[in-house]
């Protein structure tokens, strides 16, 4: 009998060793065929990215942009030596090194030089081409060369609204806001110089219809069809519910050059933020609100926690404004998850596209998708990361990520019968796709 059993206990092991599924990797084994099929060849809407114009200078793409803030340490998915890169490469570009060495880097750089030079204008759309990318919602102070709808979409940056008095006691907090506030003073010198206001109104209601809203109307008649907020690198997603009165008297007695405590600022910057979101709403843009810990030596990770903006998403005030949790809430993505619950709140993936692997992504999908579908979001982060390792790159790199993550969580729901192959499809086309569709009225099926 212990011989039968043991003979049959290694004819057990030996069909085990021979099976397809011991032979593939794990993301293979958990993934259906059919479905990793379908969702490759989705044609995608990215709704968060930091794309460049064919402008060489172009400084445009973020109103923060964090190379100012000395050496960061980069996650390991997005370091130059990491073999995402030459994988990437490989596909965008054809790169035949084996690995991404100081000649294979020069050799990637000069193929991209080449390929934009042959491209001229139509180098953003082949690059969203590359990366199975329809439209592209580009997050930047302005559009320029390269970038025209309906292929990119504008998205504009607020926080710069928020600072209208000095901000001296504010840059004070942290060696990074120290850097990242006088980039705020510019920008708001720039909207007020493209409203040919010298100077900033005497009242904050005067301030809000002079340049708040007009710099949203503004916005909105130039293509917009979402606002950003990349408040969490200054300050917390606390913003409570002040009064006009209290919100006024602080830039009354500020707006002359007087430098406002924290705790008075903040009624100001609470009030702002509520205005701006109300004028968005009505004006049909979404908000869009950074909600990530990391990026900075000096980041405030408690800072940006989703939950911090449940009295916003509450406000019946607001219900008719469209949020956009960035990049899901990161490590809060539980969080974000209950966030969902409310009807104007969803959440993209971007970023954590590029930095996390399919694995961890598909978890927090299979969370978000098992309730609310319809609110998960598509997007890349895709930026530069240094020479050779363009926007185009890391968008490929954010697409193939998502396309591989999407396809294991519903891969997974699918065979525990949570959803049918036909809704799958559907969730699926709704993620990488419809969903940013029907939230920006866009012309896609």
């Amino acid at each position: 009998m212990k011989k039968l059993l043991a003979i049959a206990c290694l004819a057990i092991y030996l069909l085990s060793c021979n099976s397809p599924a011991a032979n593939e990797s794990p993301s293979q084994s958990a993934t259906d065929t059919e479905l990793t099929e379908f969702i490759s060849k989705i044609k995608a809407v990215d709704n968060h990215a930091h794309v460049t114009t064919t402008d060489p200078d172009d400084r445009g793409f973020d109103a923060l942009p964090l190379d100012g803030l000395g050496n960061i340490e980069l996650p390991a998915r997005v370091r130059p030596e990491s073999p995402n890169w030459l994988a990437t490469a490989k596909a965008v570009y054809g790169l035949t090194a084996t690995e991404l060495n100081e000649k294979a880097i020069k050799d990637l750089s000069d193929t991209v030089a080449n390929v934009m030079k042959q491209k001229g204008e139509k180098f953003p759309e082949w690059a969203l081409d590359q990366a199975g990318i329809e439209v592209m919602l580009a997050n930047r102070i302005s559009m320029g060369p390269g970038l025209s709808s309906p292929r990119f979409r504008w998205v504009s940056y607020m926080d710069a609204l928020l600072f209208p008095l000095s901000t001296k006691t504010e840059a004070a907090v942290t060696p990074d806001r120290e850097k990242l506030f006088p980039l705020e003073d510019q920008l708001l010198k720039k909207y007020l110089t493209d409203l040919h206001i010298t100077k900033l109104p005497a009242t904050l209601d005067e301030y809000l219809k002079q340049v708040v809203t007009a710099t949203l109307e503004a916005q909105k008649k130039g293509g917009c069809v979402a606002v950003k907020f990349e408040a969490a690198y200054l300050r917390s997603l606390d913003f409570e519910n002040p009064s006009l009165q209290s919100a006024g008297e602080v830039y009354l007695k500020n707006v002359n050059g007087g430098v406002p405590p924290h705790e008075k600022y903040k009624l100001l910057q609470d009030y702002l933020f509520r205005y701006i979101a109300h004028e968005a709403g009505r004006l049909g843009m979404a908000v869009h609100i950074h909600s990530f810990p990391g990026a900075g030596n000096y980041f405030v990770a408690q800072d940006c926690d989703p939950l911090l903006l449940e009295p916003v998403f509450n406000d019946p005030e607001l219900r008719n404004t469209k949020f956009v949790i960035i990049h899901g809430g990161g490590t809060f993505s539980q969080h974000t998850s209950a966030m969902l619950w409310k009807p104007n709140v969803y959440a993209d993936i971007s970023l954590l596209t590029l930095i996390w692997t399919p694995d961890q992504l598909a978890a927090v999908l299979k969370d978000w998708l098992s309730q609310f579908p319809e609110k998960v979001i598509f997007g890349t982060d895709a930026s530069s990361f240094g020479p050779g390792l363009g926007w185009e790159m890391s968008a490929w790199l954010a697409s193939n990520t998502a396309r591989q993550a999407l396809s294991m969580a519903l891969s997974e729901m699918l065979r525990s019968n949570e959803i049918s192959r036909s809704r799958a499809k559907e969730i699926a086309t709704m993620v990488m796709r419809t969903n940013a569709g029907k939230l920006y009225t866009l012309s896609v099926k």
